[in-house]
């Protein structure tokens, strides 16, 4: 039942798709058996999967180690939702401002739509602990393409983008901070706890918005030379 259950899950097209054995002409001795699916009239001799990422076992040096390890997990999973939203926010605003002619409406409009995320979610963030500010701004980088100042200096003014990035620096967060896990060992974590909550369902997935090979940087971290510091608390 259980294998049953996960090909429902895995392969729902199954239940629509059928297996025609066709000969070929210059040879009628040999029969090759095709897949038709439902709403496609060519023949198949293979499936189209989604790509699946074969993560590596985790290992740990020791419970200190295991330990950071769950605390940035925490954390990541908390904040990514915030970045997540800030992306999809900043697409819809893209949209609206590219429909405003007027420089006088566009700023006003996105003054409104700032307004709008501030007041909706200042107060959740302001509860947020250094080290999950610091994750968050990573993150939204990962997810616009921009780092945190930029996006405030793009919405507002220069000088609010300056004032947050002072601000945030009195409790070691700066703005400008992107999200680098090829030179960064706490960011490559990151990376990997986001895919592993994005297979158990945790996390809505959203790609990122730079580029980067989570392959080749798995390799690097686990079998190169790392002379990168676990990451703190």
């Amino acid at each position: 039942m259980k294998i049953l259950n996960y090909l429902f899950l895995v392969f729902p097209f199954v239940l629509f798709a059928q297996e025609d054995p066709v000969r070929e002409e210059s040879d009628p001795t040999i029969v090759k058996e095709y897949v038709i699916i439902e709403g496609d009239s060519i023949p198949r001799e293979a499936i189209d999967l989604d790509e699946v990422l074969l993560l590596h076992k985790l290992k740990f040096d020791g419970k200190q180690d295991r330990r950071r390890y769950l605390i940035l997990r925490r954390k990541t999973i908390k904040v990514y939702p915030y970045a997540k939203l800030a992306a999809e926010r900043l697409e819809e605003l893209t949209k609206e401002l590219e429909e405003i002619k007027k420089t006088r409406k566009k700023k006003k409009h996105a003054k409104k739509a700032q307004k709008y995320i501030e007041e909706k979610f200042s107060a959740e963030l302001k509860k947020l602990t250094k080290t999950e500010g610091q994750i968050l701004v990573k993150l939204i980088n990962r997810q616009t393409g921009r780092t945190a100042f930029d996006l405030i200096k793009e919405l507002r003014s220069g000088w609010r983008a300056f004032w947050f990035n002072n601000t945030a620096s009195l409790f070691s967060i700066s703005l400008k901070k992107e999200f680098d896990p090829e030179n960064e060992k706490e960011d490559y974590l990151i990376e990997d706890i986001l895919q592993r909550n994005f297979q158990n369902g945790r996390l809505i997935e959203q790609k990122p918005a730079i580029d980067f090979d989570f392959f080749a940087l798995t390799e690097k971290w686990l079998n190169g030379d790392d002379n990168t510091e676990t990451p703190k608390q």
